[in-house]
């Protein structure tokens, strides 16, 4: 039913694109896009490390009585606006 995008298409979509949407708020779009990208990049990263940190963990944790700063996990490099501390629960009880 549907053959092969050309460059015709193309320009024609991004034709009615930039009629739908202006020319103002196109850059604001892509830069919020990116922005999410960054985002679920870092938490896919963080994500992936917290799990080799487990396995790597031995099966009980040292009680010093102590208590373990805040980790803080950052949305981008140097994008100090989106830093949020991770509250971490014991969910072994």
């Amino acid at each position: 039913m549907f053959g092969k995008i050309g460059w015709p298409e193309l320009i024609l979509i991004l034709g009615i694109v930039i009629l739908l949407f202006g020319a103002k708020k196109l850059p604001d779009m892509a830069r919020s896009l990116g922005k999410s990208a960054r985002i679920l990049k870092s938490e896919a990263k963080a994500m992936k490390s917290e799990s080799t940190q487990k396995d790597a963990a031995p099966a009980d944790p040292p009680q010093d009585g102590t208590q373990a700063a805040p980790r803080t996990i950052k949305a981008a490099p140097g994008d100090v606006s989106s830093a949020r501390p991770v509250t971490e629960t014991d969910r072994t009880a």
